[in-house]
């Protein structure tokens, strides 16, 4: 390693070979600059453990994104004086650079689940670096919880190392062990001046943004000199996404010359993406505008300014609606922290921020597997053969309503089976490197003809692409352009001819597969997005959605649709892509839509259970007819269970409101052992627990008396329930030996909730994890309402949750009239009371109130009864 410039890591990298010598798990926080990424494999090829018994042994180092690993491979390789693909390659779907005398190997997050599946032992392989672990990435949290398993049951040589510039240490500790070496580096970081731009409410955000970068073109140098353009260093602006940067590009250069506007983003070509990380050849300053690309992994060369718009765009899925929607949260403090660090790696920088200075932020980022679709978690789960997700240790536990929703698209997809086992067809489908829905795509349609599955490749690379929303709705005629080069892709021409080489055909032959074609592969991909018309321009989705698109569109007076694209709000979604079909080829996707059978539903104006006989599957209907006879049991129960689902509310009582906001508070209190009850989890599960009560059951009426706070008792787990009244009790001693209520109150909302909800939140918003601050949630307190001079001799504010939480007290007057609210009681006696008592003890006379009320006794009886006890 001497032969390598120095950097701030070098001086640790010892103890962290020792750490990895004496226990096979460490994990890593090493600043920005450090040096980590590219020093620490390096160094720990040398290691005893990393050679094996073989001396070959080999080492994978998991990057989130391919521009970051092709990177790394090659800066590595340099240090090495070789190419990529010697000691040092790197691997990712669809490329691969390696050799046989490969010992490192950098890989994308995806293709180590692929790895293991295909290789539980993973024979060679000696030791797994996670790099920029703080991003949280499904893939990598996935990975990590399989590669435990691993390690755990088959492989207990094989070394663990969890690394990034911000990570989660104690919950990281929970999974790898209280006892773990955690090893911290510094950076070499130069110092970075910070100057924060809140923008004007009368100003666009591309305004505001395109001001700000105006401002940083023009100044000064750290010297105090003017920059000139040719000696001025670039500007890398952080926006939250495409969209932005084109707009802000669209500000910028009518208004700019002689400066360089350079996109980065995932979506461009990988030439365009190593060029934006270096410096012009001509010297041409430049103005970097990217996503969160450029937060973590890769170095944008030549940057000393950053602006950071403070945003970040994440899907989000909703799994009552089964749809994802893209939503634009504030950026939390570990990301606004590596963003700022960019601008101090080369010499000394700036830092704009786009927010003021006293904005809170969360501290770290919500993972991935707390918002996203869990179909693919849930498909690698049963490839992997664990039918309980508790069964694997995780860093975040994936959500079981999520987890459900997926589960239930690949029942729907067919790749799984009722005890979610894996179908044939699942089992078959695990070959494709992609999502489930394209990979039974693409199965089925290499069980029909060449064509077939040319198409189904063509449709899967444009579907992972992205694409956008663009103004063509109807997708039939996007691919004619596509498949007849008229509008030229090459991105999407380079993905789908990868995708036919593996497949073993040609792309040349999709123009063959021929009518109705298109619709039948996205059946097999979407059979949940099926869409019915009830009106121009109004659809109903499978799952009782609705779905919109302009009456103006042809596609908005079909009979039937599949909808590819949509913005996956729960009412009324918008409708952005989509493909006619017909009842014919829903027949032959279902053959069960030719059987006549009954169904029932609630009728809310009406307030009675309505029944008929239909040809349909789930909300869809071809053919209704009367039904002969009172309806089953079976299908009672159905309807109502969708009556309460589709309620804005569930119909809970007082007594179910308070126990569901006491144990919201303990999930708060950072406690995620308790369950989530706010009303989208419960409603996604309702069948497990509310549909044996609702046996029998025909009217709402007897629904609003079932007992619902035992029902949510129940949900609690042995032996959280039998804690829960220890912990969150529902009434507290006072000192004057009376008790008092202790009620829970919804507080303000936090977090990306505070500006989009400006009412009071209610239980039915519950946040579904502990509220870190980087959620859509809201905070409960626990409220205790007691006269004042009750109180009396009570120095410290009670607490509860095992100390954690403290209560909020209420002073009352004899009268039980409010005269103080505060949760430092020892500052309000020495500061509050005795104006208090200066204004109340006229007005209440008979009642004591002592100088000093540390020292006096408390009750809650006057003066002259006090004296007779």
């Amino acid at each position: 390693m001497s032969l390598f410039p120095p950097l701030p890591i070098d001086e640790r990298l010892p103890e962290l070979r020792r750490a990895l010598e004496a226990d096979n798990r460490a994990m890593l926080v090493a600043q920005p600059g450090a040096g980590k990424t590219t020093r620490v494999p390096l160094a720990l090829l040398e290691s005893d453990w990393c050679r094996g018994d073989s001396g070959r042994g080999k080492l994978l180092l998991l990057e989130p994104r391919r521009v970051a690993a092709r990177l790394a491979a090659s800066h590595m390789a340099d240090l090495l004086g070789e190419v990529p693909g010697q000691t040092v390659g790197y691997r990712m779907r669809g490329e691969s650079c390696v050799g046989p005398d490969t010992r490192l190997e950098v890989v994308t997050q995806g293709v180590l689940s692929r790895m293991l599946q295909d290789d539980p032992l993973l024979d060679g392989v000696t030791g797994i670096v996670f790099d920029e672990f703080h991003e949280r990435s499904l893939e990598a949290d996935l990975g990590l919880a399989l590669a435990l398993d691993v390690q755990q049951g088959l492989r207990e040589d094989l070394r663990l190392l969890v690394m990034s510039a911000t990570l989660d240490v104690t919950a990281l500790s929970r999974v790898l062990g209280d006892d773990v070496s955690v090893v911290d580096c510094p950076g070499r970081q130069y110092p970075v001046t910070t100057l924060y731009r809140q923008a004007p409410s009368r100003l666009s955000a591309e305004e505001h943004q395109g001001r700000v970068v105006l401002e940083a073109l023009a100044a000064k140098s750290a010297a105090g000199e003017e920059a000139s353009a040719d000696q001025a260093a670039d500007i890398l602006v952080i926006l939250p996404g495409v969209a932005e940067i084109e707009r802000l590009s669209r500000w910028l250069s009518q208004r700019l010359d002689q400066v360089a506007l350079v996109p980065l983003h995932g979506r461009l070509p990988l030439d365009a993406q190593r060029a934006a990380l270096k410096p012009r050849a001509d010297g041409l300053r430049r103005v970097v505008l990217a996503t969160a690309i450029a937060e973590s992994s890769v170095t944008v060369d030549g940057v000393r300014t950053v602006i950071d718009a403070g945003q970040q765009r994440v899907p989000v899925f909703v799994p009552r609606t089964g749809l994802t929607r893209l939503e634009t949260h504030r950026v939390n403090r570990a990301s606004a922290d590596q963003r700022r660090g960019r601008a101090g790696r080369q010499g000394p920088g700036r830092c704009y921020r786009l927010w003021a200075e006293e904005q809170p932020l969360p501290p770290h980022g919500e993972p991935e597997i707390l918002q996203a679709d869990l179909s693919s978690l849930a498909f690698e789960l049963a490839r992997w053969g664990v039918k309980d997700a508790t069964q694997l240790a995780w860093v975040t536990p994936p959500g079981r309503a999520s987890l459900k929703a997926g589960r239930q698209l690949l029942r729907q997809l067919e790749l799984s089976d009722e005890r979610d086992g894996l179908t044939p067809l699942g089992r078959a489908a695990g070959r494709w490197p992609t999502s489930p829905r394209l990979a039974g795509m693409l199965e089925r349609a290499s069980q029909r003809d060449e064509a077939s599955l040319a198409l189904a490749c063509a449709l899967a690379a444009w579907l992972e692409g992205r694409q956008g929303n663009g103004r063509q709705l109807d997708l039939e005629a996007v691919f004619a352009e596509l498949l007849n080069d008229s509008r030229p892709d090459p991105h999407w021409q380079r993905e789908a001819k990868r995708l036919c080489a593996r497949a073993g055909v040609s792309l040349s032959a999709a123009k063959r597969a021929g009518d109705g074609a298109l619709a039948r592969m996205l059946l097999h991909a979407f059979p949940d997005r099926v869409a019915q018309q009830v009106a121009a321009g109004r659809f109903r989705l499978r799952s009782g959605g609705l779905v919109t698109l302009p009456q103006d569109q042809p596609l908005a007076h079909a009979p039937w649709l599949i909808a590819v694209e949509l913005d996956g709000r729960a009412r009324e979604g918008r409708l952005y892509r989509a493909v006619r079909t017909d009842e014919s080829a829903l027949v032959a996707q279902w053959p069960i839509l030719s059987e006549w059978r009954e169904r029932v539903e609630w009728n809310a104006d009406a307030g009675r259970l309505e029944a008929e006989q239909v040809r349909g599957i789930d909300a869809l209907v071809l053919a209704r007819r009367p039904m002969q006879g009172p309806p089953g049991p079976a299908a009672c129960r159905q309807a109502l269970l969708q009556a309460i689902h589709d309620a804005d509310r569930l119909p809970l009582n007082d007594a179910a409101e308070a126990l569901r906001r006491r144990v919201a508070l303990l999930r708060q209190s950072h406690d995620g052992q308790w369950p989530a009850l706010d009303d989208e989890t419960l409603k996604a599960e309702l069948d497990e627990w509310l549909g044996p009560r609702l046996e029998g059951l025909t009217r709402m009426e007897q629904v609003y008396a079932l007992p619902w706070e035992q029902l949510l008792r129940e949900r609690l787990p042995w032996p959280l329930a039998s804690r829960l009244d220890e912990l969150a009790p529902t009434r507290l001693t006072l000192p004057s030996g009376d008790s008092a209520s202790l009620r829970y109150e919804c507080e303000g909302w936090v977090g990306q909730a505070a500006e989009a909800n400006p009412s009071k939140p209610s239980s039915q918003h519950l946040a579904q994890q502990p509220d870190d601050g980087s959620g859509e949630a809201y905070r409960v307190v626990p409220v205790l309402a007691a006269k004042l001079q009750a109180l009396f001799g009570w120095q410290q504010t009670p607490r509860i949750a095992e100390g954690r939480v403290p209560v909020r007290v209420e002073l009352l007057s004899p009268a039980r009239r409010p005269l103080a609210t505060t949760m430092d009681l020892a500052s309000f006696w020495r500061n509050v009371y005795p104006e208090v008592r200066k204004e109340n003890r006229g007005r209440y006379a008979k009642h004591p109130w002592p100088e000093d009320p540390l020292t006096a006794q408390a009750t809650s009886l006057t003066k002259a009864r006090l004296g007779k006890t």
